[in-house]
């Protein structure tokens, strides 16, 4: 799995803005080596459940694709409060820009353990849909995992369009 860590005070990485640091973990979690597609909604769910589901806070991640749509890599976005978590679209894209994205999933947990979207929810995936239009980054799917049940905006017909 590659981990993307953003940071202001990172040295420069391979020409590379100093905001950015890219760390290798081990290949047990690494998406790149295990060649992982995600076409659907629950292959999604398997790369993002094991991460997100136990959290305490609410915390953003996005899975980068390339054009295939397999897994670049997963990258925590932001991580909040228990109820919480503020997202701009500049923090999701600017990764993917920096590692060749296609395309992006982005997903989120809800610590209550209840996956229904709130209002922000919508919002914020209405946002990045359209920022991701204007780069030419398509957002597939915005995805919220709960305890054992996940809400995918594709699934449900919620997919902003621009």
């Amino acid at each position: 799995m590659l981990a993307v860590t953003l940071s202001p005070a990172a040295a420069p990485v391979s020409g590379i803005a100093p905001w950015l640091r890219l760390v290798r973990e081990t290949p047990a979690t690494d998406v790149v080596a295990t060649r992982k597609q995600c076409h659907s909604p629950r292959q999604a769910v398997a790369l993002l459940r094991p991460v997100l589901e136990s959290e305490e806070q609410e915390v953003m991640v996005a899975i980068l694709l390339d054009a295939q749509h397999y897994a670049i890599a997963r990258v925590e976005v932001t991580r909040g409060i228990v109820d919480a978590s503020l997202v701009h679209p500049r923090e999701v894209f600017r990764v993917a820009i920096a590692l060749g994205a296609s395309a992006i999933i982005v997903a989120h947990n809800h610590p209550s353990g209840d996956p229904t979207p709130s209002a922000e929810d919508r919002a914020v995936t209405r946002q990045l849909v359209s920022a991701g239009a204007i780069l030419d980054i398509p957002v597939h799917d915005h995805i919220i995992i709960g305890a054992g049940r996940y809400v995918s905006f594709v699934e449900c017909g919620w997919m902003p369009t621009t």
